[in-house]
């Protein structure tokens, strides 16, 4: 069986034109995890406005091209989406071996991913997390015609405060990157166990954002008595979603396919583990070590990796340098001290030069 490519689009994600070289790094550094600038210099496709731009769209499957051409307007979202799901699975993942690196080919995040790993489960999980993400939070915003703010969300609650505001439409955003996400998995048959297992992982992504939805509110009344309290839903913080993903990881229940009745379902390869429910991530094989580089199976291995010297966790040098040792070295490291605020208003600080030690995996 041919393994099935991540959920990402190519189109959606840096182009290699988009990257530059980090002096010292052992791998090209995406430009999208710079400041600012970083969206002015996506891929030259620019904003999705035009149906002719859905068919530029590397690696989508012709059911999503289809979809991209009935949704336009949603889908600079989608990619929003997916440029979230990449800065937070860098940001889980800065001080693991396998750092969630991404490569100028397809899959952009190299062959890990088309194995059935735990990591796979996490980009597939966090991927379909960022879709949904980003389609609610423009449709509270009124960024879409075809959606606003969640009006089912009205009343007062049983806690005796009014719901009002804009609530986020989570219901739409869940909806949606299950039709524009999960298709390429259900044209290519369900019943396979990769598919079972992209679909689980898929689900459990989104059931993160919405397991931890928020209730904000706001007083009303004379200097803030809060004589009359509006609240209303919002998705949670995206690092938060990476956070219980990333817990979810940690805890990812190895499984098999098995026949339940009429149908295949995954469920856990040791039989002595409880069954793993929708909030979990699964995965059918075990992951490589990520010590040494191996570009066929798009693992770049830890050398010249930044260690933690003091460190006994995985960021430590011991173990995020496989046992090969680290180079120390001086660095001198410009930073910005003595600030003082100036009326008004500015901030100004001298640049002060300090001397570091540096540990780099050999």
């Amino acid at each position: 069986m041919d393994a099935l490519e991540p959920p990402l689009p190519a189109g959606l994600v840096p182009e290699p034109s988009d990257w530059k070289e980090e002096e010292g790094a052992p791998h090209r550094i995406p430009r999208h995890r710079l400041p600012p600038r970083y969206l002015a210099k996506l891929s030259s496709v620019g904003s999705i406005s035009e149906e002719e731009t859905c068919e530029k769209l590397k690696g989508l499957i012709q059911r999503q091209v289809q979809m991209c051409k009935r949704n336009l307007e949603v889908m600079d979202s989608v990619r929003r989406g997916a440029q979230l799901a990449i800065e937070e699975c860098q940001y889980q993942f800065r001080n693991r071996r396998w750092n969630c690196s991404t490569l100028d080919s397809l899959p952009v995040f190299g062959k890990v991913v088309t194995q059935g790993t735990r990591e796979a489960a996490f980009v597939y999980a966090i991927s379909s997390a960022g879709v949904a993400f980003a389609v609610t939070r423009a449709c509270s915003s009124g960024e879409l015609e075809k959606c606003g703010c969640d009006r089912t969300v009205h009343g007062v609650s049983p806690q005796g405060f009014q719901w009002s505001g804009c609530s986020d439409n989570i219901a739409y955003g869940v909806a949606f990157s299950q039709s524009f996400v999960d298709v390429r998995e259900r044209s290519k048959g369900a019943s396979s166990s990769r598919a079972l297992m992209n679909l689980h992982n898929n689900e459990a992504g989104r059931k993160a954002i919405l397991t931890h939805m928020r209730v904000e509110c706001k007083c009303h009344g004379v200097s803030g008595s809060c004589e009359v309290k509006t609240c209303w839903r919002a998705v949670p913080p995206f690092r938060q979603v990476g956070h219980a993903l990333k817990e979810k990881f940690d805890g990812a229940t190895e499984v098999e396919p098995r026949r339940v009745g009429s149908s295949r379902a995954l469920v856990p390869r040791n039989a002595q583990f409880k069954p793993h429910t929708d909030e979990d991530l699964v995965y059918l094989e075990p992951s490589p070590d990520f010590c040494e580089q191996d570009m066929r199976s798009g693992v770049l291995g830890t050398r010249g990796r930044t260690c933690n010297k003091t460190s006994k966790a995985i960021d430590g040098c011991e173990l995020l340098c496989c046992g090969r040792g680290f180079h120390t070295a001086q660095v001198e490291l410009a930073e910005r001290c003595s600030c003082k605020f100036h009326w008004c208003c500015f901030v100004k600080c001298r640049q002060c030069q300090r001397l570091v030690e540096l540990h780099t995996c050999r």
